[in-house]
């Protein structure tokens, strides 16, 4: 479900270890959850009781995290630097947008837990395993940015 408490504290956590990794140069958004982020009540209501009201709080605290804004312009805006990361409210939300970006490249950083973590973005991909056809491009991507990143980071 999506609350106001789940929205403001990962928006914030989110925000937090972003900074911790120095990758925030423009705020960060929050993606609508509805068609057009609710249009105000007319697709669904979670941007006026949950979403808007915990960037809102979010925005009070001096944070620079703006939203909802709608999921199918927000990741383009990111992309032409008015914003340095998407908060998705869903797996497919940002999975859509990043895999259309670059497939291969696109890996999961999950922020929170006690450590960093990353992984690839795509499935075991069984149907092709032992046919010498796989693409090791999106795990060297992890490690990389594993790498990278765990000097940096600190949980939340």
């Amino acid at each position: 479900l999506v609350t106001f408490d789940r929205v403001y504290t990962t928006a914030k956590r989110c925000y937090q270890a972003l900074k911790q990794l120095d990758v925030l140069e423009q705020p960060l958004a929050v993606a609508g959850l509805n068609p057009h982020s609710g249009e105000h009540g007319l697709f669904g209501s979670e941007e006026m009781t949950a979403i808007g009201p915990a960037v809102e709080r979010c925005q009070a605290e001096g944070l620079p995290i703006v939203g909802p804004i709608g999921a199918d312009s927000v990741f383009h805006q990111a992309r032409t630097g008015r914003y340095s990361a998407v908060l998705s409210l869903y797996h497919d939300q940002g999975h859509i947008a990043t895999k259309t970006l670059d497939f291969e490249r696109t890996i999961s950083l999950t922020l929170g837990l006690p450590f960093l973590r990353t992984s690839v973005d795509h499935g075991t991909a069984l149907d092709i395993a032992g046919q010498g056809i796989a693409s090791a491009v999106s795990m060297i991507e992890a490690i990389r940015l594993a790498a990278l990143y765990t000097p940096r980071y600190q949980p939340v």
